[in-house]
C-alpha cells in the first residue's frame, strides 16, 4: 500500500457504526489565487445546513486562516509538530460555525519537514473529533508537503484565475498529482472571473489539455467573480461571505458549496441575485454534458 493510501486510511478510518469524513484537500499553483479565502468561505457556506466542518490550515509556514478570521490562537501547528501538543487539543471554534486548526505562519521549519514529521503529524488527524467535512487548506505549489495532504484527501479542489500563471501553474499542479495517483478525480474552481464566458474558457483549457496530456479527469466545479467585497472583508479580516452574504462571490461560494453538498440552492426559486447565480450555474453544467 502507498504512503498516500495508508495516509488517507489515516485520515478517515471511523468505528462501522459512525459516518466518514468528507476530506477534501483545496490546493492551487500558485499563491495569490484566493485560495485560503475561498477554503474559510467553503467551510462557512457548508455549515450552513448545521454540518460540522473543521478547517485545517495545512499551508505549512505560511499560515493564513486566522488571519481570514481575525482572531489570534493560542496553539497552532507549530505546537503539533513540536509534540507539545496534539492535533485535537489545538481545535479553536469560531463564531462562524466552523473549528479551524490553525497554521504557524513564519517557521520555515515547517515548510520543510522530513518523511518521518509529517507522517506523524498527519497520522493524528485520526484522533479528530467525527465531523462531515474536513476542509484541508495546502500550501500554494508542488512541495512534498502539499501533495502528502492533496493526494491523502478523498476529494481535491484545485484554485485557479484567468491569469496565464495562474492557467500555468494549476497544470503544473495537476500534473504533479496525477504523477501520484491518475485515479484521483481533481475539480477545478476558476476564481477572479469578469465573466461566465472567461470562466468556461479557463476551465475548459485545463480540462481538455490534463485530459489529453495526462489522462486525469478534471471536474469544473464551479467560478468566482471578480467582486471588490472580497478585498474589503480581507482587510477587515473577515470573511466575505459572512460580512458581505450578498456579495457575487458568496452568491458563487455557497452554489458551489451546494454543489458539493448535494443539496438544492437556498432562496433560488424566486429570482433575483440566488436565482441569477443558479442560471449561470446551471447553463454551464449542461454546456458541459452536451
Amino acid at each position: 500500500m502507498d504512503q498516500a493510501s495508508n495516509l488517507r486510511k489515516l485520515v478517515v478510518a471511523k468505528n462501522d457504526s459512525t459516518k466518514k469524513t468528507r476530506t477534501i484537500a483545496v490546493t492551487s499553483g500558485k499563491g495569490g489565487v484566493g485560495k485560503t479565502s475561498f477554503s474559510v468561505s467553503l467551510a462557512i457556506a457548508l455549515a450552513r445546513d448545521k454540518s460540522s466542518v473543521t478547517l485545517l490550515d495545512a499551508d505549512l509556514g505560511l499560515a493564513n486562516v486566522n488571519v481570514v478570521l481575525g482572531i489570534i490562537p493560542k496553539y497552532n501547528l507549530y505546537h503539533v509538530i513540536k509534540g507539545k501538543k496534539r492535533l485535537n487539543e489545538i481545535i479553536v471554534s469560531v463564531p462562524e460555525g466552523i473549528k479551524i486548526i490553525a497554521g504557524a505562519p513564519g517557521y520555515h521549519q515547517l515548510a520543510n519537514l522530513d518523511e518521518k514529521t509529517r507522517l506523524k503529524f498527519i497520522s493524528q488527524l485520526g484522533d479528530m473529533e467525527n465531523d462531515d467535512y474536513l476542509i484541508v487548506d495546502t500550501g500554494a505549489g508542488v512541495s512534498q508537503n502539499v501533495l502528502s495532504f492533496v493526494t491523502s484527501a478523498d476529494e481535491i479542489i484545485v484554485v485557479t484565475t484567468p491569469e496565464p500563471t495562474a492557467i500555468t501553474d494549476a497544470y503544473g499542479i495537476i500534473k504533479s498529482i496525477a504523477s501520484q495517483s491518475t485515479e484521483k478525480t481533481i475539480r477545478l474552481i476558476v476564481n477572479r472571473c469578469q465573466t461566465v464566458s472567461e470562466a468556461r474558457r479557463v476551465a475548459d483549457r485545463i480540462i481538455n489539455i490534463a485530459s489529453q496530456f495526462l489522462n486525469i479527469k478534471v471536474e469544473n466545479l464551479g467560478f468566482i467573480f471578480e467582486d471588490t467585497f472580497v478585498a474589503k472583508a480581507v482587510r477587515h479580516q473577515k470573511p466575505f461571505i459572512s460580512s458581505y452574504p450578498k456579495s457575487r462571490a458568496a452568491g458563487c461560494v455557497n452554489i458551489i458549496a451546494d454543489k458539493i453538498a448535494g443539496r438544492e440552492p437556498e432562496n433560488n426559486t424566486g429570482g433575483g441575485i440566488s436565482g441569477l447565480f443558479k442560471k449561470l450555474f446551471t447553463q454551464v453544467d449542461e454546456e458541459e454534458v452536451e
